[in-house]
């Protein structure tokens, strides 16, 4: 079994995501900050940590929203092959998983924009330490009632990398995503989406 990351890994988000958090930055009246600023931020987790962080104080709750308002309605597409590799899963009767350290909220927001639909979804909201910790892929493997040994999580971020590898699971690097990390140990390379297809027969037989 696989679960994919979604930024960087099935929709291209490079820019939309950290620029909806300069722009909430700037409409909370944080200090300036650019998208290599939101960038550094991302291991910190969800996106109500991460806005925090950059304001530089503790967010009442409606402020969150600044975020939110400026993702919805952005322009985000799929990676080519992605929607062509997902297609051939669901026609072999594999859903479509999605582990990402986003929230659910914005994970939603982004995966619609993009036209893509999850049937499993665990958002970085849903677990209580973000990646590199293997509480995502643990849940995962609950959820889909095995263990994190049998599954593939296919993410370009490092910290994508390092979760799987925390949890046991097998790691697959998407090398088409813009935070891929050739140095990052992986245990295989995906050039392209659909490189998975073989690989999930070559490495999962029975899967």
């Amino acid at each position: 079994m696989r679960y994919w990351d979604m930024d960087g890994t099935l929709i291209d988000s490079s820019k939309v995501v950290p620029e909806a958090f300069v722009k909430a930055v700037a409409a909370l009246n944080g200090p300036e900050v650019d998208i290599n600023d939101v960038i550094a931020a991302y291991w910190r987790g969800t996106p109500e940590v991460i806005l925090a962080h950059l304001v530089g104080r503790e967010l009442g709750p409606a402020e969150y929203d600044a975020y939110y308002r400026e993702l919805a309605g952005v322009q985000v597409a799929a990676y080519p092959g992605v929607v062509a590799t997902i297609d051939a899963l669901r026609t072999g009767g594999l859903p479509v998983a999605v582990f990402t350290g986003a929230s659910t909220r914005a994970a939603g927001i982004l995966l619609s924009a993009a036209g893509l639909e999850a049937d499993i979804l665990i958002g970085g909201d849903q677990v209580k330490n973000p990646k590199p910790a293997p509480d995502g892929m643990r849940l995962a493997a609950k959820l889909l009632g095995t263990t994190p040994g049998r599954l593939i999580l296919i993410g370009d971020s490092p910290l994508d990398l390092q979760a799987a590898k925390a949890a046991g699971s097998f790691s697959a690097a998407a090398a088409w995503g813009h935070m891929h990390n050739p140095s990052e140990p992986a245990d295989v390379t995906l050039p392209t989406p659909q490189h998975l297809l073989p690989l999930l027969k070559a490495v999962t037989p029975g899967l």
